[in-house]
């Protein structure tokens, strides 16, 4: 539980209600502890408190509304907050992590909550709420995935590798050939890393203050790593690919990491903006890069069609062409999430999974 910002996390027993027509409960096996929930608990992303954190789990379904066709009891699932309406505009042109109406996959006002805790209704955080053992979600929240599938390495797959290699496959469709920056090497950065190595990346320049990351940047396909001191990184960025890269990703969502990705680039170069930028701060850029058609987008979550690509991943997975056993550094329980969080602000992980079982 998290009630407010600034404030502690507690582990307290809720209640749970009975799907509705077009909900799925399922018992929460793993979810990974990502930046995102990070950045709620400091107010850096605003939402409705009280609230359940967590947003990359999976688990198993314990049981389904009267309408639900795509999963049963008994299904393994993952979990992502790109639910969608479907009727949309965006949804419609085929950008459903661009829906417009999520509303479409709440509880309407005036129904009760799908979590409580004596009586007060309590919000979900991403309409998920991953840190606890029971999640009751709209169907299409979640999709199933092969039995034998580790589920706490499938976890990864509800947010930061659909978010960092989508990214580099879908939002700036990375070409082969191509040289690319990837600036933080976190979980998130470490999926942009692998989607542009999937996508045929020449150079892959790895950028991180933490040097064991970027020993973990080359494990995942890094060709290249600077850890920022006395060298201007722009300059060493642009020396190291003869003039400037073709993509840029800031995977932190720094105002300074991000003029530095623009600033890097080769002329007509994309950078994108990955990681969430907190709320308020601005960013300034010199307009003369402009003109050499420099541009600059954002992305979120991958730019992804999560019910097409999650299961495209985990067979990547199991083809080895998609390391995800090595991003996790820690399995915690749910009592050591504090700890958790602590290590991922420090740098310290890749990512930590909480075990549920």
């Amino acid at each position: 539980m998290f009630r407010e910002i600034g404030g502690p996390i507690t582990i307290e027993t809720i209640d749970v209600d009975e799907p509705a027509p077009n909900e799925v409960r399922l018992r929460t096996t793993a979810c990974g502890v990502c930046h995102s929930d990070l950045h709620f608990m400091k107010g850096s992303i605003a939402g409705p408190l009280p609230t359940v954190p967590g947003h990359e789990p999976a688990g198993i379904v314990e049981a389904v509304g009267s309408n639900v066709t795509s999963v049963e009891p008994g299904d393994h699932v993952i979990a992502c907050t790109s639910m969608y309406c479907g009727t949309c505009k965006q949804c419609q042109l085929g950008r459903p992590h661009l829906c417009t109406d999520r509303r479409f996959c709440m509880r309407a006002k005036g129904e009760p909550p799908r979590l409580s805790l004596d009586g007060m209704p309590l919000k979900q955080f991403a309409d998920l709420s991953g840190f606890a053992e029971v999640m009751l979600v709209h169907e299409r929240a979640v999709v199933k995935i092969a039995d034998d599938l580790p589920l706490d390495v499938a976890s990864l797959v509800g947010c930061g590798v659909t978010t960092g290699v989508g990214a580099a496959l879908n939002t700036a469709k990375v070409t082969p050939g191509s040289s690319v920056a990837v600036f933080g090497c976190g979980g998130v950065g470490a999926s942009v890393i692998q989607g542009a190595r999937l996508a045929g990346a020449r150079q892959i320049i790895a950028i991180d203050i933490v040097p064991s990351k970027l020993d973990t940047a080359r494990h995942f396909g890094a060709t290249d790593t600077i850890q920022p001191g006395d060298e201007d990184v722009v300059r060493a960025i642009k020396k190291l690919s003869g003039g400037g890269v073709d993509f840029a990703f800031d995977a932190v969502g720094n105002v300074n990491l991000t003029a530095q990705c623009f600033y890097a680039l080769a002329p007509r170069g994309l950078a994108v903006v990955v990681g969430a930028i907190p709320q308020g701060q601005k960013l300034e850029l010199e307009p003369g890069h402009f003109y050499v058609e420099k541009m600059i987008t954002g992305s979120i979550m991958g730019s992804n069609r999560f019910h097409l690509e999650a299961p495209q991943y985990l067979e990547l997975y199991r083809q080895g062409r998609l390391d995800l056993d090595s991003m996790i550094s820690a399995r915690v329980t749910l009592d050591e999430v504090d700890d958790a969080l602590a290590a991922m602000e420090a740098g310290e992980v890749t990512r930590s999974v909480i075990m549920f079982n």
